[in-house]
């Protein structure tokens, strides 16, 4: 291949490329876009597949080897659950860069071969030793997704519909949640049936309490692994469907196979060509996913994106080091860090990852708790679908703190819900008794609901908005690679100490720290965090030199 050019071209010599090169494949129907934003998503879909299908996993991990589980304590689910987010934080860090160098669909067809190796390598490990790099992988291709796919569906897509097509990006992530939780279920109540253990040896006259009855555990037969852990000492385990959690996780290549096919017909972003001064590579994928009768002339695109190109070279970049010495764009970095790591301390992560962990200490069996999660991914596709509408009619600052204002009073309802409702019957060892009103587990499972509505239409499209328009060109490079980290490091560790924090504090001191947080979280937004929704990027720079220098 040719060397690009060291001078970009004039704008007569656009206009001679644009007559004289072909489409850089066969030119489809308008719809074209739309397929390409389809395919591409389904990286964003795995991005939410990936994190969610844990939830219904990890009660068959927690069931013994015996019986095909894993055996795993409060700690190490902590571990299967962190370990992910950690692969995440350097999939982003790594995933933007080498998309950089090598293109965005390269990027994406490698991400689909990682997606693939890390759901098989999760699905056949035989221990947690295994199972922690595995998920690493995995967390590596979901964090590189996270970086690589907006940045290629908003350099593909025309201008007309380019804002649609990024929101649509968002829409998938928590459709790809959804679909986990809905095949856990599928899997739990329709296919293998709830955690079951066979008992192989008893010890006599042990009896347990299912569904009300007290029942004798007779050996040979097969039993809850809920009714089971009541006598965990006086039974031994010799088969179960704790190889369950396989069987979910194993779905999860299916679409890294769809995307790997998918992408290997898609083009590659004309953007991308054009920063690399590939000019007539650019045209001929702007022929292919362009209609000029609706999105414009070719060649006025192409000298747009040539003259960005000069302006951008002409911005000094700043690395961290010199973000951190400027006095005002370190309060606007600390400011950014300070939205996104409140974005995890809402406890958004303890309700989609943890959802059937918390609805069994509310009294679920663990069948009905996986089921009801399902209900979790719902809520998230509608309220997502709603912050699309919110951020398009209200202010920024409106629409983030609102939505934590909503988290917190539902943290504070999911505190009272355990302290005034559930506690008072539990039994010695932290069972549910049979004389809890029956409606109070359902209170549990509205709060969830409704709180993540309120996550996923206030505080997670605000947050990734209001950073998205924060930080300056000089600085944003930097600024937000830092702020996304940070993002990533606060999911890991909270989703590595909520299991702790539940099987040592309980539900209820769980989530008042949680809540506690968040009013800190609406006071410090309320005080620190600007408007960005009304003003240019080159006004709100000029606006933070002048209020933070």
């Amino acid at each position: 291949m040719s060397h690009p050019p060291e001078t970009d071209p004039t704008r007569t010599q656009i206009d001679e490329l644009v007559t004289q090169t072909p489409a850089s494949g066969r030119r489809h129907s308008v719809a074209f876009v739309a397929v390409v934003a389809v395919v591409a998503t389904l990286g964003s879909l795995l991005f939410g597949y990936d994190t969610g299908v844990i939830a219904g996993a990890l009660p068959y991990m927690y069931m013994p080897h015996a019986a095909g589980g894993l055996g795993i304590n409060s700690f190490e689910e902590g571990l299967v659950g962190g370990i992910l987010l950690i692969g995440c934080a350097f999939g982003a860090f790594f995933g933007g860069r080498l998309s950089d160098r090598y293109g965005r669909r390269h990027n994406i067809l490698l991400l689909a071969v990682v997606f693939f190796v890390g759901a098989m390598a999760c699905t056949f490990s035989p221990n947690l030793r295994a199972l922690y790099p595995a998920r690493f992988v995995l967390g590596f291709a979901v964090g590189g997704a996270s970086a690589t796919v907006p940045v290629y569906l908003a350099e593909t897509a025309p201008k007309r519909i380019r804002g649609t097509l990024v929101g649509v990006d968002q829409l998938m992530i928590v459709t790809g949640q959804f679909l986990a939780f809905a095949m856990n279920a599928i899997i739990a109540r329709g296919i293998t049936g709830g955690p079951e253990a066979r008992v192989s040896t008893v010890d006599p006259g042990t009896s347990v309490t299912i569904n009300g009855v007290r029942t004798t555990i007779e050996a040979g037969q097969c039993y809850t692994w809920d009714a089971l852990q009541q006598v965990a000492d006086a039974v031994t385990i010799d088969g179960g469907n704790g190889n369950t959690w396989r069987y979910m996780l194993v779905i999860c290549s299916i679409p890294a196979i769809a995307l790997w096919i998918g992408m290997r017909m898609m083009p590659e972003s004309s953007r991308w060509y054009a920063v690399n001064r590939r000019i007539p590579e650019a045209i001929g994928v702007l022929k292919r996913v362009r209609d000029e009768s609706k999105d414009g002339s070719i060649a006025d695109e192409v000298s747009e994106m040539i003259e960005v190109n000069r302006r951008e070279a002409a911005i000094t970049k700043w690395g961290l080091g010199q973000v951190f010495r400027t006095p005002w764009t370190r309060r606007v970095l600390v400011i950014g860090c300070f939205i996104g790591i409140f974005n995890q301390t809402t406890g958004v992560n303890t309700m989609m990852y943890y959802a059937p962990k918390v609805l069994q200490a509310a009294g679920f069996a663990t069948e009905d708790a996986i089921v009801l999660d399902v209900l979790t991914g719902l809520a998230s596709v509608i309220g997502s679908a709603l912050g699309l509408w919110l951020l398009a009619r209200f202010s920024r600052r409106r629409v983030i703190i609102g939505g934590t204002i909503g988290l917190t009073v539902m943290l504070w309802a999911m505190t009272a819900v355990f302290l005034l409702g559930i506690n008072p019957h539990l039994d010695d060892s932290g069972n549910v008794t049979s004389g809890m009103p029956p409606l109070v587990p359902y209170l549990v499972v509205i709060v969830i609901v409704v709180f993540m509505l309120f996550m996923q239409a206030g505080n997670a499209p605000g947050t990734w908005v209001i950073m998205s328009e924060l930080f300056p060109a000089r600085m944003r490079g930097a600024a937000m690679g830092f702020a996304v980290l940070c993002i990533w490091i606060s999911n890991a560790i909270i989703t590595f100490a909520f299991p702790s924090m539940m099987s040592r504090l309980g539900p209820v001191a769980t989530y008042l720290v949680f809540a506690l947080i968040n009013v800190v979280a609406v006071v410090y937004m309320y005080r620190k965090v600007p408007e960005t929704k009304y003003a240019s990027l080159e006004e709100l720079e000029e606006q933070f030199q002048q209020r933070y220098a």
